[in-house]
Protein backbone atom coordinates (compact mmCIF):
# COMPACT_ATOMS: atom_id res chain seq x y z
CA UNK A 1 0.00 0.00 0.00
CA UNK A 2 1.42 3.52 -0.85
CA UNK A 3 1.72 5.76 1.93
CA UNK A 4 -0.27 8.27 0.01
CA UNK A 5 -3.37 6.05 0.60
CA UNK A 6 -3.19 5.71 3.93
CA UNK A 7 -3.55 9.72 4.47
CA UNK A 8 -7.12 9.23 3.29
CA UNK A 9 -8.40 6.17 4.90
CA UNK A 10 -10.76 6.76 8.07
CA UNK A 11 -9.94 5.97 11.34
CA UNK A 12 -11.68 3.11 11.39
CA UNK A 13 -10.06 1.65 8.84
CA UNK A 14 -6.69 2.39 10.14
CA UNK A 15 -7.58 1.07 13.54
CA UNK A 16 -8.35 -1.95 12.09
CA UNK A 17 -5.61 -2.22 9.52
CA UNK A 18 -3.18 -1.62 12.36
CA UNK A 19 -4.93 -4.64 14.17
CA UNK A 20 -4.70 -6.74 11.25
CA UNK A 21 -1.26 -5.80 10.70
CA UNK A 22 -2.22 -4.76 7.04
CA UNK A 23 0.18 -1.93 8.01
CA UNK A 24 2.03 -0.22 11.15
CA UNK A 25 1.37 2.89 13.50
CA UNK A 26 4.83 3.76 12.03
CA UNK A 27 3.77 4.00 8.92
CA UNK A 28 0.56 5.75 9.68
CA UNK A 29 2.02 8.45 11.30
CA UNK A 30 5.14 8.94 9.02
CA UNK A 31 2.68 8.89 6.01
CA UNK A 32 0.71 11.78 7.53
CA UNK A 33 3.66 13.53 8.45
CA UNK A 34 4.86 13.26 4.83
CA UNK A 35 2.39 14.43 3.05
CA UNK A 36 2.05 17.78 6.23
CA UNK A 37 5.22 19.03 4.81
CA UNK A 38 4.11 19.30 1.74
CA UNK A 39 0.81 20.76 2.10
CA UNK A 40 0.90 22.47 5.47
CA UNK A 41 3.12 24.94 3.94
CA UNK A 42 0.42 26.34 1.54
CA UNK A 43 -2.87 26.22 4.14
CA UNK A 44 -0.96 26.57 7.57
CA UNK A 45 -3.52 24.41 9.18
CA UNK A 46 -0.76 23.25 11.58
CA UNK A 47 0.60 25.86 13.76
CA UNK A 48 2.38 23.22 15.90
CA UNK A 49 3.79 19.85 15.06
CA UNK A 50 5.44 17.74 17.17
CA UNK A 51 6.73 14.95 14.45
CA UNK A 52 9.83 13.58 16.71
CA UNK A 53 7.15 12.39 19.59
CA UNK A 54 4.08 11.46 17.33
CA UNK A 55 7.03 9.07 15.78
CA UNK A 56 8.65 7.87 18.95
CA UNK A 57 4.65 7.16 19.92
CA UNK A 58 4.00 5.37 16.82
CA UNK A 59 6.92 3.24 17.37
CA UNK A 60 5.64 1.99 21.36
CA UNK A 61 1.95 1.69 19.33
CA UNK A 62 4.00 -0.82 16.97
CA UNK A 63 5.56 -2.38 19.35
CA UNK A 64 2.43 -2.89 21.45
CA UNK A 65 0.89 -4.74 18.77
CA UNK A 66 3.35 -7.00 17.89
CA UNK A 67 3.78 -7.94 21.74
CA UNK A 68 -0.25 -9.21 21.53
CA UNK A 69 -0.99 -6.27 24.18
CA UNK A 70 -4.89 -5.30 23.98
CA UNK A 71 -5.47 -2.33 21.74
CA UNK A 72 -7.73 0.52 22.39
CA UNK A 73 -10.13 1.51 19.78
CA UNK A 74 -7.83 4.53 18.30
CA UNK A 75 -4.55 2.68 18.49
CA UNK A 76 -2.24 4.36 16.44
CA UNK A 77 -4.50 6.54 14.69
CA UNK A 78 -3.05 10.23 13.91
CA UNK A 79 -5.47 12.93 15.96
CA UNK A 80 -4.81 16.98 15.82
CA UNK A 81 -5.35 19.14 18.54
CA UNK A 82 -7.46 22.48 18.42
CA UNK A 83 -4.80 25.27 19.65
CA UNK A 84 -7.08 26.58 22.16
CA UNK A 85 -7.24 23.12 24.06
CA UNK A 86 -5.09 22.02 26.78
CA UNK A 87 -2.25 19.94 25.95
CA UNK A 88 0.56 18.20 28.46
CA UNK A 89 4.08 19.99 27.19
CA UNK A 90 3.09 21.10 23.84
CA UNK A 91 2.50 25.08 23.67
CA UNK A 92 -0.81 26.18 24.03
CA UNK A 93 -1.36 29.89 22.58
CA UNK A 94 -5.48 30.56 22.05
CA UNK A 95 -3.80 32.09 19.34
CA UNK A 96 -2.25 35.09 21.07
CA UNK A 97 0.48 37.10 21.89
CA UNK A 98 -0.44 36.97 25.75
CA UNK A 99 -0.41 33.28 25.38
CA UNK A 100 2.58 32.53 22.77
CA UNK A 101 4.88 30.50 24.97
CA UNK A 102 2.05 29.09 27.71
CA UNK A 103 3.09 24.95 27.61
CA UNK A 104 0.29 23.44 29.85
CA UNK A 105 1.44 21.09 32.35
CA UNK A 106 -1.59 18.87 31.91
CA UNK A 107 -3.70 17.20 29.15
CA UNK A 108 -7.62 18.81 28.83
CA UNK A 109 -10.00 15.64 29.50
CA UNK A 110 -10.58 14.78 25.72
CA UNK A 111 -7.13 15.09 24.83
CA UNK A 112 -6.40 12.32 28.03
CA UNK A 113 -9.32 10.48 26.66
CA UNK A 114 -8.19 9.65 22.85
CA UNK A 115 -4.41 9.16 24.21
CA UNK A 116 -6.01 6.51 26.38
CA UNK A 117 -7.82 5.18 23.42
CA UNK A 118 -4.41 4.62 21.81
CA UNK A 119 -4.58 7.75 19.28
CA UNK A 120 -1.57 10.00 18.68
CA UNK A 121 -1.24 13.10 18.67
CA UNK A 122 0.56 15.31 15.75
CA UNK A 123 0.22 18.55 16.66
CA UNK A 124 -1.74 21.98 17.27
CA UNK A 125 -3.87 23.63 14.79
CA UNK A 126 -5.02 27.08 13.99
CA UNK A 127 -7.38 28.78 15.77
CA UNK A 128 -8.42 33.38 15.61
CA UNK A 129 -7.22 34.76 18.92
CA UNK A 130 -9.31 33.05 22.05
CA UNK A 131 -11.75 31.72 19.40
CA UNK A 132 -13.66 35.10 18.94
CA UNK A 133 -14.27 35.22 15.59
CA UNK A 134 -15.51 32.59 12.62
CA UNK A 135 -12.68 32.83 10.40
CA UNK A 136 -8.85 31.65 11.13
CA UNK A 137 -5.93 34.28 11.58
CA UNK A 138 -4.14 35.67 14.19
CA UNK A 139 -1.04 37.81 15.02
CA UNK A 140 0.96 34.27 16.46
CA UNK A 141 0.75 32.42 13.56
CA UNK A 142 -1.32 33.96 10.39
CA UNK A 143 -3.61 32.92 8.35
CA UNK A 144 -5.43 29.67 7.51
CA UNK A 145 -6.77 28.85 4.01
CA UNK A 146 -9.24 26.60 2.47
CA UNK A 147 -7.69 22.98 0.88
CA UNK A 148 -10.90 23.59 -1.93
CA UNK A 149 -9.54 27.19 -2.92
CA UNK A 150 -7.05 29.20 -1.19
CA UNK A 151 -8.89 32.59 -1.58
CA UNK A 152 -11.23 31.29 0.73
CA UNK A 153 -11.68 30.71 4.30
CA UNK A 154 -11.44 27.32 5.93
CA UNK A 155 -14.04 29.10 8.88
CA UNK A 156 -13.38 28.96 11.93
CA UNK A 157 -12.58 29.08 14.81
CA UNK A 158 -11.53 25.59 14.66
CA UNK A 159 -10.66 26.66 11.07
CA UNK A 160 -7.15 24.99 11.29
CA UNK A 161 -8.85 21.22 12.68
CA UNK A 162 -11.39 21.06 9.69
CA UNK A 163 -8.33 22.09 7.25
CA UNK A 164 -6.37 19.56 8.29
CA UNK A 165 -9.36 16.59 8.09
CA UNK A 166 -10.10 18.45 4.45
CA UNK A 167 -6.54 18.00 3.23
CA UNK A 168 -5.45 14.50 4.55
CA UNK A 169 -3.70 15.51 7.05
CA UNK A 170 -5.06 13.42 9.68
CA UNK A 171 -8.40 11.31 9.88
CA UNK A 172 -9.40 12.89 13.39
CA UNK A 173 -9.44 16.68 15.09
CA UNK A 174 -10.45 18.15 18.03
CA UNK A 175 -12.44 21.07 17.84
CA UNK A 176 -14.31 23.47 19.85
CA UNK A 177 -17.72 25.30 19.36
CA UNK A 178 -18.85 28.40 21.29
CA UNK A 179 -21.22 29.71 18.36
CA UNK A 180 -20.29 27.52 15.51
CA UNK A 181 -17.05 26.79 15.64
CA UNK A 182 -16.80 23.09 14.81
CA UNK A 183 -19.69 23.17 12.72
CA UNK A 184 -18.53 26.58 10.46
CA UNK A 185 -15.36 25.41 9.62
CA UNK A 186 -16.74 21.69 8.80
CA UNK A 187 -19.07 23.56 6.20
CA UNK A 188 -16.18 25.64 4.72
CA UNK A 189 -14.23 22.82 4.46
CA UNK A 190 -16.89 19.49 3.69
CA UNK A 191 -16.12 17.44 6.00
CA UNK A 192 -18.18 16.05 8.96
CA UNK A 193 -18.34 18.07 12.83
CA UNK A 194 -20.51 17.49 15.82
CA UNK A 195 -21.04 19.80 18.19
CA UNK A 196 -22.63 17.40 21.15
CA UNK A 197 -24.60 18.41 24.07
CA UNK A 198 -23.55 20.33 26.45
CA UNK A 199 -21.05 18.44 28.60
CA UNK A 200 -21.33 15.36 26.46
CA UNK A 201 -17.19 15.90 26.26
CA UNK A 202 -16.10 16.96 29.76
CA UNK A 203 -14.08 20.55 29.64
CA UNK A 204 -11.32 20.60 32.17
CA UNK A 205 -8.94 22.82 32.31
CA UNK A 206 -9.51 25.56 30.33
CA UNK A 207 -8.68 28.87 30.14
CA UNK A 208 -11.48 30.02 31.55
CA UNK A 209 -14.68 31.58 28.98
CA UNK A 210 -18.03 31.08 27.67
CA UNK A 211 -18.54 27.94 29.90
CA UNK A 212 -22.15 27.87 29.07
CA UNK A 213 -22.08 27.58 25.68
CA UNK A 214 -18.91 26.35 24.39
CA UNK A 215 -18.65 22.57 23.54
CA UNK A 216 -15.47 20.23 21.97
CA UNK A 217 -16.37 17.74 19.98
CA UNK A 218 -15.24 15.96 16.87
CA UNK A 219 -14.22 17.26 13.06
CA UNK A 220 -13.52 14.23 10.83
CA UNK A 221 -14.28 12.92 7.25
CA UNK A 222 -16.74 10.05 7.85
CA UNK A 223 -19.64 10.25 10.37
CA UNK A 224 -18.46 6.44 11.88
CA UNK A 225 -15.18 8.31 12.77
CA UNK A 226 -17.00 10.92 14.71
CA UNK A 227 -19.24 8.62 16.59
CA UNK A 228 -16.12 6.87 17.41
CA UNK A 229 -14.27 10.11 18.50
CA UNK A 230 -17.41 10.88 21.09
CA UNK A 231 -17.48 7.25 22.41
CA UNK A 232 -14.24 7.70 23.46
CA UNK A 233 -14.12 11.30 24.90
CA UNK A 234 -17.76 11.38 26.28
CA UNK A 235 -18.46 10.64 30.06
CA UNK A 236 -18.71 12.55 33.48
CA UNK A 237 -15.71 14.39 34.83
CA UNK A 238 -15.40 15.51 38.23
CA UNK A 239 -13.29 18.84 37.15
CA UNK A 240 -16.41 19.99 34.66
CA UNK A 241 -19.70 20.55 36.46
CA UNK A 242 -21.84 20.42 33.58
CA UNK A 243 -20.17 16.88 32.59
CA UNK A 244 -22.78 14.39 32.14
CA UNK A 245 -23.31 11.01 33.39
CA UNK A 246 -22.62 8.43 30.49
CA UNK A 247 -24.98 7.97 27.49
CA UNK A 248 -25.70 4.40 28.33
CA UNK A 249 -24.97 3.52 24.61
CA UNK A 250 -22.18 3.75 21.89
CA UNK A 251 -22.49 6.32 19.60
CA UNK A 252 -21.77 4.15 16.89
CA UNK A 253 -24.18 1.49 17.47
CA UNK A 254 -27.37 2.94 15.86
CA UNK A 255 -25.41 4.71 12.67
CA UNK A 256 -26.85 2.09 9.71
CA UNK A 257 -30.28 2.48 11.23
CA UNK A 258 -31.03 5.04 8.91
CA UNK A 259 -33.60 7.76 8.94
CA UNK A 260 -37.16 5.71 8.11
CA UNK A 261 -39.93 7.46 10.44
CA UNK A 262 -38.40 10.59 11.70
CA UNK A 263 -39.90 13.82 11.75
CA UNK A 264 -37.47 16.50 10.14
CA UNK A 265 -38.57 20.01 10.18
CA UNK A 266 -36.51 22.02 7.06
CA UNK A 267 -36.16 25.84 7.68
CA UNK A 268 -33.93 27.75 4.92
CA UNK A 269 -34.34 31.13 7.44
CA UNK A 270 -34.46 30.44 10.99
CA UNK A 271 -37.63 33.00 10.21
CA UNK A 272 -34.64 35.73 10.21
CA UNK A 273 -31.38 34.81 8.47
CA UNK A 274 -30.58 36.11 4.57
CA UNK A 275 -29.92 32.92 2.84
CA UNK A 276 -27.93 32.97 -0.81
CA UNK A 277 -29.83 31.21 -2.97
CA UNK A 278 -27.39 28.78 -4.66
CA UNK A 279 -27.03 27.97 -0.69
CA UNK A 280 -30.68 26.97 0.00
CA UNK A 281 -30.96 25.50 -3.11
CA UNK A 282 -28.33 23.10 -2.69
CA UNK A 283 -29.20 22.55 0.93
CA UNK A 284 -32.79 21.88 -0.24
CA UNK A 285 -31.69 19.05 -2.59
CA UNK A 286 -29.70 17.55 0.35
CA UNK A 287 -32.54 17.74 2.81
CA UNK A 288 -34.77 15.76 -0.59
CA UNK A 289 -32.21 12.89 0.05
CA UNK A 290 -33.93 12.15 3.47
CA UNK A 291 -36.99 12.35 2.75
CA UNK A 292 -36.09 9.51 -0.04
CA UNK A 293 -34.51 7.41 3.04
CA UNK A 294 -37.72 7.37 4.58
CA UNK A 295 -37.78 10.48 6.96
CA UNK A 296 -41.53 12.69 7.00
CA UNK A 297 -39.76 15.92 6.61
CA UNK A 298 -41.83 19.05 6.24
CA UNK A 299 -41.26 23.33 6.56
CA UNK A 300 -41.22 25.01 10.10
CA UNK A 301 -39.40 27.39 11.93
CA UNK A 302 -39.27 27.59 15.77
CA UNK A 303 -40.51 30.94 15.69
CA UNK A 304 -37.88 32.82 17.81
CA UNK A 305 -35.62 36.13 17.16
CA UNK A 306 -32.33 36.42 16.67
CA UNK A 307 -30.50 35.71 19.46
CA UNK A 308 -26.66 37.07 18.53
CA UNK A 309 -26.93 39.84 21.12
CA UNK A 310 -27.72 36.98 23.54
CA UNK A 311 -24.48 35.00 22.84
CA UNK A 312 -22.22 38.28 22.15
CA UNK A 313 -23.33 39.39 25.60
CA UNK A 314 -22.08 35.91 27.61
CA UNK A 315 -18.89 35.73 24.89
CA UNK A 316 -17.63 39.46 25.91
CA UNK A 317 -18.34 39.04 29.34
CA UNK A 318 -17.28 35.74 30.09
CA UNK A 319 -13.72 37.03 27.97
CA UNK A 320 -13.38 39.87 29.73
CA UNK A 321 -13.63 38.35 32.82
CA UNK A 322 -11.15 35.24 32.23
CA UNK A 323 -8.63 38.25 30.70
CA UNK A 324 -8.89 40.43 33.69
CA UNK A 325 -6.61 37.90 35.81
CA UNK A 326 -4.14 38.50 32.93
CA UNK A 327 -4.01 42.48 32.53
CA UNK A 328 -6.12 45.34 33.29
CA UNK A 329 -8.76 46.40 30.21
CA UNK A 330 -6.47 49.56 29.29
CA UNK A 331 -3.39 47.20 29.07
CA UNK A 332 -5.16 44.23 27.31
CA UNK A 333 -6.15 46.59 24.25
CA UNK A 334 -2.74 47.09 23.16
CA UNK A 335 -1.70 43.51 23.12
CA UNK A 336 -4.80 41.62 21.32
CA UNK A 337 -6.08 41.93 18.12
CA UNK A 338 -8.34 44.84 17.03
CA UNK A 339 -11.41 42.58 17.02
CA UNK A 340 -10.44 41.19 20.58
CA UNK A 341 -10.31 44.70 22.15
CA UNK A 342 -13.24 45.60 20.69
CA UNK A 343 -15.21 42.86 21.91
CA UNK A 344 -13.43 43.55 25.78
CA UNK A 345 -14.35 47.04 25.61
CA UNK A 346 -18.00 46.54 24.89
CA UNK A 347 -17.86 44.04 27.62
CA UNK A 348 -16.11 46.52 29.87
CA UNK A 349 -19.71 48.45 29.42
CA UNK A 350 -22.14 45.84 30.48
CA UNK A 351 -24.29 45.52 33.58
CA UNK A 352 -24.81 42.31 35.63
CA UNK A 353 -28.98 42.99 34.65
CA UNK A 354 -27.32 42.87 30.92
CA UNK A 355 -25.58 39.06 31.91
CA UNK A 356 -28.88 37.85 33.81
CA UNK A 357 -30.87 39.20 31.03
CA UNK A 358 -28.60 36.77 28.68
CA UNK A 359 -29.27 34.06 30.44
CA UNK A 360 -32.95 34.38 30.85
CA UNK A 361 -33.03 35.13 27.37
CA UNK A 362 -31.05 31.56 26.88
CA UNK A 363 -33.77 29.56 29.42
CA UNK A 364 -36.34 31.35 27.48
CA UNK A 365 -34.80 29.60 24.14
CA UNK A 366 -33.85 26.06 25.46
CA UNK A 367 -37.89 26.19 25.96
CA UNK A 368 -39.01 27.31 23.01
CA UNK A 369 -36.88 24.65 21.03
CA UNK A 370 -37.67 22.31 23.62
CA UNK A 371 -41.45 22.85 22.66
CA UNK A 372 -40.47 22.92 19.19
CA UNK A 373 -38.77 19.47 19.20
CA UNK A 374 -41.88 17.79 20.91
CA UNK A 375 -43.44 17.73 17.40
CA UNK A 376 -39.73 16.83 15.30
CA UNK A 377 -37.03 14.49 16.08
CA UNK A 378 -34.78 16.82 13.82
CA UNK A 379 -34.34 20.20 12.84
CA UNK A 380 -32.53 20.92 9.37
CA UNK A 381 -31.25 24.39 7.99
CA UNK A 382 -28.38 25.49 6.01
CA UNK A 383 -24.80 25.55 8.22
CA UNK A 384 -24.10 28.94 6.87
CA UNK A 385 -26.52 31.84 4.93
CA UNK A 386 -23.61 31.85 2.20
CA UNK A 387 -21.05 30.27 1.11
CA UNK A 388 -17.06 30.33 2.89
CA UNK A 389 -15.85 34.55 2.33
CA UNK A 390 -12.94 35.30 1.10
CA UNK A 391 -9.85 35.84 2.71
CA UNK A 392 -9.90 39.29 3.26
CA UNK A 393 -12.95 39.64 4.90
CA UNK A 394 -13.08 41.65 7.90
CA UNK A 395 -16.62 42.85 9.06
CA UNK A 396 -17.43 42.18 12.69
CA UNK A 397 -21.22 42.85 11.88
CA UNK A 398 -21.05 40.18 9.38
CA UNK A 399 -19.54 37.31 11.08
CA UNK A 400 -22.53 37.29 13.41
CA UNK A 401 -25.11 37.55 10.36
CA UNK A 402 -22.70 34.36 8.84
CA UNK A 403 -23.10 32.65 12.19
CA UNK A 404 -27.28 33.04 12.25
CA UNK A 405 -27.46 29.23 12.00
CA UNK A 406 -25.24 28.23 14.55
CA UNK A 407 -25.20 30.32 17.85
CA UNK A 408 -28.44 29.72 19.06
CA UNK A 409 -27.89 25.83 19.50
CA UNK A 410 -25.13 26.70 21.75
CA UNK A 411 -27.60 28.94 23.72
CA UNK A 412 -29.96 25.73 23.70
CA UNK A 413 -26.95 23.55 24.10
CA UNK A 414 -28.71 20.68 22.39
CA UNK A 415 -26.28 18.67 19.82
CA UNK A 416 -25.81 19.84 16.32
CA UNK A 417 -24.38 18.67 13.00
CA UNK A 418 -22.65 19.75 10.27
CA UNK A 419 -22.84 17.18 7.16
CA UNK A 420 -21.74 18.60 3.09
CA UNK A 421 -24.26 19.07 1.40
CA UNK A 422 -22.75 19.97 -1.99
CA UNK A 423 -20.42 22.74 -3.84
CA UNK A 424 -21.14 25.79 -5.35
CA UNK A 425 -20.77 26.65 -9.05
CA UNK A 426 -17.34 27.35 -8.29
CA UNK A 427 -16.43 24.67 -6.63
CA UNK A 428 -16.70 25.50 -2.52
CA UNK A 429 -18.34 23.32 -0.05
CA UNK A 430 -21.50 23.99 1.84
CA UNK A 431 -23.05 22.16 4.85
CA UNK A 432 -26.57 21.32 5.90
CA UNK A 433 -27.16 21.46 9.91
CA UNK A 434 -28.86 19.27 11.27
CA UNK A 435 -29.85 19.55 15.23
CA UNK A 436 -31.65 17.14 17.72
CA UNK A 437 -33.43 16.81 20.71
CA UNK A 438 -31.67 17.74 24.11
CA UNK A 439 -29.22 14.73 25.06
CA UNK A 440 -29.65 12.77 21.62
CA UNK A 441 -26.44 12.77 19.68
CA UNK A 442 -27.86 9.58 18.22
CA UNK A 443 -30.62 10.33 16.37
CA UNK A 444 -28.07 13.31 14.75
CA UNK A 445 -25.78 11.01 13.91
CA UNK A 446 -28.18 8.28 12.42
CA UNK A 447 -29.00 11.11 9.98
CA UNK A 448 -25.87 12.12 8.74
CA UNK A 449 -24.80 8.91 8.16
CA UNK A 450 -27.97 8.57 6.18
CA UNK A 451 -27.05 11.20 4.15
CA UNK A 452 -23.04 10.30 3.97
CA UNK A 453 -24.70 7.06 2.55
CA UNK A 454 -26.79 9.14 0.09
CA UNK A 455 -23.67 11.84 -1.40
CA UNK A 456 -20.73 9.64 -0.18
CA UNK A 457 -18.99 12.80 0.87
CA UNK A 458 -15.83 11.50 2.51
CA UNK A 459 -14.90 9.69 -1.14
CA UNK A 460 -14.81 13.54 -2.91
CA UNK A 461 -10.83 15.36 -1.88
CA UNK A 462 -10.12 18.61 -2.33
CA UNK A 463 -8.00 20.19 -5.26
CA UNK A 464 -5.21 20.71 -3.11
CA UNK A 465 -5.08 16.66 -2.94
Amino acid sequence: MKHADLCWMSAVELARGIRDRSFSPLEVVEAVLERMERVNRRINAYVTVVADAALAEAKRAEAAVMSGERLGPLHGVPVSIKDLIFTRGIRTTMGSRLLQDFVPDEDAVAVSRLKEAGAIVLGKTNAPEFGFKPMTDNAVFGATCSPWNEGYTPGGSSGGAAAAVAAGLGPLALGSDGGGSIRIPSSCCGVFGIKPHLGRVPRYPTFRGGELITHEGPITRTVEDGALMLDVMAGPHWGDGHSLPAAGTRFTEDLERGVRGLRIAWSADLGYAAVDPEVRAICEEAVKDLTVAGAEVEEASPGFENPEIHVGTLFGADGLAALSGVADIEQLEDKVEPLTGAMLLVASALKATDYAKAMFAREELSIKMGEFMRKYDLLATPTLPTPPLPMDYDDPLGFLRWAAFTFPFNLTGQPAVSVPAGRTGTGLPVGLQLIGRPYDEATVLRAAAALERARSWHEVRPPLA
